[in-house]
């Protein structure tokens, strides 16, 4: 089991215990649902309120571009890289910072040791000063969020540096990984790329016969570029994840089979996958498709229809790259039988 720092270990504690004592709304809102991920839903000012609170720290999705529908489904890199399961992103103004920790020490939930350090940090001027009140319009505090969806990854519980103040219109500490910019927004945005269901049409449609070949195809009209944006108000800045579909592959489920290609790979070409049957091609190989070279018997055999997505994203500084390719797939059933012979 990972260990997380006793730093973010003492803080949460110290958090929970001081929010029952003093009842402070503040303390709730701070890791509250809001978004779904830790702070009050941001305001398109992006600027803190009378109170101190931060209105827009947090990351805004725009999905007005994605994929949608039951149907719908997020794609799995084709790599060992995931989306960051935390990130470090704008969260305290320095009166908001003071309301949240200070319950937190007059209930000596953490102990004396750690609550003397910490107002060493943030007090005494090692490195921060009574919150840095005099900073209060210039920049904000960072702390960690966790990616929505992971909240049960371990990798989650790797944000766990203290929280740190960065000036309006800096750049985030270089040695706090995933601390947000254009690149990480990047990253996370492809966590909320959704694609459309990869159910394929085949001909025959119900029951396919042994040695036949298996016409297959999809609504190209589906299989579009899809994206999301995803951006922090507050400091200004942006990325749009873009996906776009370049082969689907056939697995027809069973070793007893002939694909069509031989790679069981089928190009996409100006949004078509595959070629619909039509009446008269019976004789012809079909472009995507399958051949069964023995009955599935009383069963069927499940075969599988994977699209693989080209992922690639720009951000707001004009920076931009690839990402891992992605892919979604689906499972269907198709029953194989005998060609049944008539004898006269």
């Amino acid at each position: 089991m990972r260990r997380v720092s006793r730093w973010r270990k003492s803080l949460a504690l110290g958090a929970l215990v001081a929010a029952c004592v003093s009842g402070l709304p503040g303390i709730a809102q701070a890791y509250g649902p809001g978004d779904g991920q830790g702070s009050p839903p941001p305001t398109t000012s992006g600027n803190s309120d009378d109170k101190g609170t931060l209105s827009a720290g947090v990351v805004v999705y725009d999905f007005s571009k994605n994929g949608s529908g039951q149907s719908a489904g997020a794609v799995s890199s084709t790599t060992t890289w995931t989306p960051p399961a935390c990130y470090y992103a704008p969260k305290f103004t320095p009166a908001k910072l003071k309301a949240y920790l200070e319950p937190i020490w007059e209930a000596d939930s953490t102990g004396y040791e750690w609550d003397a350090e910490q107002r060493d940090r943030y007090v005494n001027g090692h490195p921060y000063k009574d919150f840095n009140k005099d900073k209060a319009e210039k920049g904000y505090w960072w702390d960690s969020y966790v990616t929505k969806g992971r909240e049960g990854d371990p990798r989650a519980l790797d944000c766990d540096k203290p929280i740190f103040w960065v000036d309006k219109g800096d750049n985030p500490p270089t040695d706090i990984e995933n601390a947000v910019t254009p690149k990480v927004l990047a990253e996370l945005a492809y966590n909320e790329i959704r694609v459309p269901s990869t159910k394929v049409t085949l001909a025959p449609a119900d029951n396919t016969k042994v040695n036949l070949p298996t016409w297959a195809w999809l609504d190209g009209a589906k299989f579009k570029p899809v994206s999301v944006t995803a951006s922090v108000p507050v400091l200004g800045i942006s990325a749009t994840t873009t996906a776009e579909p370049v082969s689907l592959k056939i697995d027809p489920g069973t070793t007893d089979a002939e694909t069509y290609p031989s790679s069981g790979v089928c190009q996409i070409s100006n949004g078509s996958i595959g070629e619909a049957y039509a009446k008269g091609k019976a004789d012809e190989t079909p472009p995507c498709g399958v051949k069964y070279l023995r009955s599935s018997g009383a069963g069927s055999y499940p075969l599988k229809a994977t699209i693989t997505w080209k992922i690639h994203w720009t951000g707001s500084d004009g920076a931009g790259g690839d990402l891992p390719d992605g892919t979604f797939g689906a499972n269907q059933t198709v029953v194989v039988q005998e060609i049944q012979a008539v004898n006269r």
